[in-house]
């Protein structure tokens, strides 16, 4: 069964930093792009970030130059390095890997940005 399980999510101060993970098992996402989308209630999921098998990367404006994605293709994982946080970024943030015909989500994870 393939699974994608996210963890670090949570309760951060505006300008804090989280680092969320995405650890995938089941099959071998190397040669999968993975990414990052969010939703927050009453909205449509968007993409913060997305990564190819070969390392390119691209992200949504919002987050240029805050967030940086990034994967390893040892430990079948891919991450989001979250820094100066806003009020704007809390949501629920979703791992995902797609190629060709499969498309495969995670549960999800709470980051909320307050003070």
């Amino acid at each position: 069964q393939v699974q994608l399980v996210e963890s670090g999510g949570g309760l951060v101060q505006p300008g804090g930093s989280l680092r969320l993970s995405c650890a995938g098992s089941g099959t071998i996402f190397r040669l999968y792009a993975m990414g990052w989308y969010r939703q927050v209630p009453g909205k449509q999921r968007e993409l913060v970030a997305t990564i190819t098998s070969g390392g390119s990367t691209n992200y949504a404006d919002s987050v240029k130059g805050r967030f940086a994605i990034s994967r390893s293709a040892a430990k079948n994982a891919v991450y989001l390095q979250m820094n100066s946080l806003k009020p704007d970024d809390t949501a629920v943030y979703y791992c995902n890997a797609a190629r060709l015909n499969n498309d495969y989500w995670g549960q999800g994870t709470q980051v909320t940005v307050s003070s």
